[in-house]
């Protein structure tokens, strides 16, 4: 599903509530350094020939009229959330960007939060690590625990290493949301004990203040993969909840 403006919504979300949607990337096209198999915006490869991304100015033109039509029609905002189609952190206006949004929510609605949903694969910089950790929810996706593993889900087009990713998020001291996806599927299980050992122990050298398990909700590229139900999830993560983590689950 494209999102086919710079701002959109505000939409319910299953995790931030009412959500309105920041997409920095074409409006007509997909940009993004990993080609996950379940993402709901489809394949890289399918994305059309629109390449133009906003510049910090076209963001601050299109948040400041949407905030102003919200205000003027009394419509909530929980969230506004960096999403779009594909990795945020790719605009290269990424830190500015984030500046003019702080500013904005500040004045139109003080009591959102900030959200931005990333692949992490972008923090080892220091604008992408100095303006996520400006706002509200830095929400850091780790799917697998093993570079192999990330290859089957992710498929990064990018160099990836998943203790350079763990390196990088040391750097939060755990004021950060970590948010991964569970799935299965001919190849893969991620509530196998390879997978699910792996990942926990990255949890524990990590210790985020919040972690979002959650599973497919729409169409997925990819066919044939298999969700999992809000209470195998809850099963699964038990451990680590039994250890004080504080672990949001959605199915």
């Amino acid at each position: 599903m494209m999102r086919e403006e710079t701002v959109f919504g505000p939409i319910k979300s299953r995790r931030l509530g009412s959500s309105l949607g920041i997409n920095l990337l074409p409006q007509r096209g997909k940009i993004c350094n990993f080609d996950c198999i379940y993402c709901e915006c489809g394949w890289n490869k399918d994305g059309r020939d629109d390449k133009v991304i906003p510049t910090a100015e076209d963001l601050r033109r299109a948040l400041e009229s949407k905030l102003k039509e919200c205000v003027d029609t009394a419509t909530p905002i929980d969230s506004i959330t960096f999403s779009g189609d594909g990795e945020p952190t790719l605009n290269p206006d990424f830190a500015e960007i984030i500046d003019i949004t702080l500013e904005l929510r500040d004045r139109y609605y003080p009591n959102a939060v900030v959200s931005v949903l990333s692949n992490a694969t972008r923090v080892g910089r220091d604008d992408v690590f100095n303006a996520l950790r400006k706002v509200d929810n830095p929400i850091l996706k780790i799917d697998a625990p093993t570079e192999e593993l990330a290859e089957k889900i992710n498929r990064p087009a990018c160099d990836y290493w998943v203790k350079q990713i763990v390196e990088d998020l040391r750097r939060f001291d755990g004021d950060f949301v970590l948010q991964t996806m569970f799935l299965k599927s001919e190849d893969f299980d991620s509530s196998s004990p390879e997978v699910l050992n792996g990942w926990m122990d990255i949890v524990r050298d990590l210790r985020p203040r919040e972690i979002m398990v959650y599973t497919i909700d729409r169409e997925t590229p990819q066919k044939g993969l298999q969700k999992f139900t809000v209470e195998q999830m809850r099963q699964l993560v038990q451990p680590l909840v039994d250890e004080g983590f504080n672990i949001q689950i959605r199915g």
